[in-house]
């Protein structure tokens, strides 16, 4: 049998991937009724430590001038003050040399993903990095990159097979993407993905990480990612959060969450006066009628791709800014902190380059400490079924969104102006009316059952008890 693999039987591949069986068996180790039920157990061990919490996305290259795990611990007391209890790492492999983009390379370009990038320091620096989250609350995940690698990755020269190639048995970037900088991976072989599985497990077992951001879900078959779930709860309880948003059906079992995509699109439309209330309103309702019970999507206002390719939040959002960000953090989801929105961050960073990001002015700190502390405080705002339903509240004016969340006691309402007009609206509060502390404004106030609000453009008001 030749050793290159045509494109088209890596799309038919896929093909049938996508209609694989769920429950077939992983060929691991193991029976697979005893991986199942252990996920099972693992996956309500991670939601007691996920249920209320923050994740940060954390850029090492940028962060600070040394651009090194070791300057980036300084900032770990700061980072508990703010609030946040998971922290994302993005990829600090060893990057390619070979077609790199840029300087410095892409950091999903990866050479070994067994070792760390010397620019940011040794193995025993990252060690002593995730020793020291630990020590102070944190849960530490890392970005794992399963469907490509750099074209200097060792696996290039030693395992060619297990790499897409072309009529001529070159090994090809992933199709239709300009990802010219990496080798797409040959799905159809499995030694190839025992080896990536083999690569997840040895951060979890001598990192002690406790958990991934996985990249492009969308080109990974499902197959692999319930072989991964299963071969890392062997070690441990993991948090897994795909880059994806269509599949929601892996959330069942092998995602604890993926990404809000639609909601963070629709919030640039609604800011740009494209799109308005109505819009929000749809996007929560098919996140309540399509997403398994007890997942939920990660929301955001940024992150690195947004910041580094379509503009700051700034650019995005304008006079709208904290109006997202307030949304983020009371819909249904867990929300993200990238680093630098709390300095106000105010450049699109390099990808390619050193563009260090400036800690001088940390005026945003305390508005993100006080929405995270609004969703950990109130359990209404929890994630996945710890949280409250979103029920939404009529109102006279178009532009409003109103909406009361509810949970164990806890009970919340949220109403804001998605406009750059000014608004009067009435909100029929029903059965949510009575006393609340207005939570921004730090005063009690009483919620009638029907309650007229003047709202200045994008503002909100967010109600606890």
């Amino acid at each position: 049998m030749p050793k290159h693999r045509k494109l088209l039987g890596a799309l038919l591949a896929a093909l049938l991937t996508a209609l694989a069986i769920p429950g077939v068996s992983s060929g691991q180790p193991g029976g697979d009724d005893i991986a199942v039920d252990k996920s099972v157990a693992n996956r309500h061990l991670v939601r007691e430590w996920s249920k209320d919490s923050t994740i940060y996305e954390v850029n090492v290259r940028q962060y600070t001038k040394a651009g090194t795990f070791e300057a980036f611990a300084e900032h770990l007391p700061r980072l508990r003050e703010l609030g946040v209890e998971i922290l994302w790492f993005m990829p600090i492999y060893p990057i390619g040399e070979e077609r790199r983009k840029g300087t410095l390379g892409s950091y999903y370009s990866i050479r070994d993903y067994t070792a760390v990038n010397p620019e940011y320091g040794t193995m025993a620096d990252f060690k002593k990095l995730v020793r020291q989250a630990h020590d102070m609350g944190f849960k530490v995940l890392l970005d794992f990159v399963p469907n490509h690698t750099a074209f200097d990755h060792g696996w290039t020269e030693e395992h060619p097979d297990w790499y897409l190639q072309n009529d001529d048995g070159e090994i090809v970037h992933p199709p239709g993407t300009d990802w010219t900088d990496v080798a797409q991976l040959d799905w159809d072989n499995r030694d190839m993905r025992a080896a990536l599985i083999d690569a997840m497990r040895f951060w979890v077992r001598e990192a002690d990480i406790d958990g991934y951001r996985v990249d492009y879900v969308s080109g990974v078959p499902d197959d692999f990612s319930r072989a991964a779930r299963r071969a890392l709860d062997r070690i441990k309880p993991v948090y897994l959060l795909a880059e994806n948003e269509d599949k929601t059906h892996l959330l069942r079992n092998d995602y604890h969450a993926n990404y809000g995509w639609s909601l963070f699109h629709t919030m640039t439309e609604v800011a740009a006066g494209k799109k308005g209330a109505d819009d929000v309103r749809k996007y929560l309702e098919w996140v309540q009628d399509v997403y398994p019970e007890g997942s939920y999507p990660m929301q955001f206002t940024t992150n690195h791709d947004e910041n580094s390719w379509n503009g700051t939040t700034d650019e995005l959002f304008g006079a709208a800014e904290r109006t997202m960000a307030v949304l983020t953090f009371t819909v249904l989801g867990m929300p993200l902190i990238y680093s630098g929105q709390e300095a106000g961050l105010d450049k699109r960073l390099e990808f390619f380059e050193k563009d260090e990001i400036s800690w001088d002015d940390l005026s945003e700190q305390r508005f993100y400490e006080r929405l995270v502390d609004l969703k950990r405080q109130n359990r209404a705002f929890w994630s996945g079924a710890d949280g409250g339903a979103v029920d939404f509240l009529p109102a006279t004016d178009g532009d409003t969104l109103a909406f009361q969340r509810e949970k164990d006691g806890s009970r919340v309402v949220v109403v804001m102006n998605l406009s750059d007009d000014a608004a009067s609206t009435t909100v029929s509060a029903g059965s949510a009316a009575g006393v609340y502390e207005d939570y921004f404004a730090g005063e009690n106030v009483v919620l009638k059952p029907e309650h007229t609000f003047d709202l200045a453009p994008w503002e909100y008001r967010v109600f606890v008890r």
